[in-house]
């Protein structure tokens, strides 16, 4: 199995497939990254060489923001908004929605399982 920016990548699939399965790495990047090293995209991954799997690793290096880059990109770009206290930054240090979708009803993704709240239980009219 392949060891490309310290991910394994599945030998059974073709090449710009198992590329896609780096974090940041589409199927169109892994296509272009293909092309441009003479790989053919077609080939099944386990048969790269050793030679092949260096160029790619120098490629995404210096071309692509790929893996640990990325996510550490992605969590400096969101402590910036926090920093700042951007609207932004504030949905996401209160683990909302970040992107307008209404939180009345729906957002149980980002808000988590539901809290029941303790209220006033439906006082029913008792007329004799």
């Amino acid at each position: 199995m392949p060891r490309i920016q310290g991910v394994d990548i599945p030998n059974d699939k073709f090449v710009y497939i198992s590329l896609s399965y780096l974090y940041g790495v589409g199927q169109r990047v892994a296509l272009r990254l293909c092309h441009q090293m003479g790989i053919d995209p077609c080939m099944k991954a386990g048969q790269l060489t050793d030679d092949n799997v260096a160029k790619i690793n120098t490629y995404l290096d210096k071309e692509v923001l790929a893996e640990g880059q990325l996510r550490r990109a992605i969590q400096q770009d969101i402590g910036r908004l926090k920093d700042i206290k951007s609207y932004r930054g504030m949905r996401h240090r209160r683990n909302l929605p970040v992107r307008g979708q209404r939180t009345r009803t729906n957002a149980r993704t980002r808000k988590g399982v539901k809290k029941t709240v303790a209220g006033k239980k439906g006082v029913k009219d008792m007329k004799h």
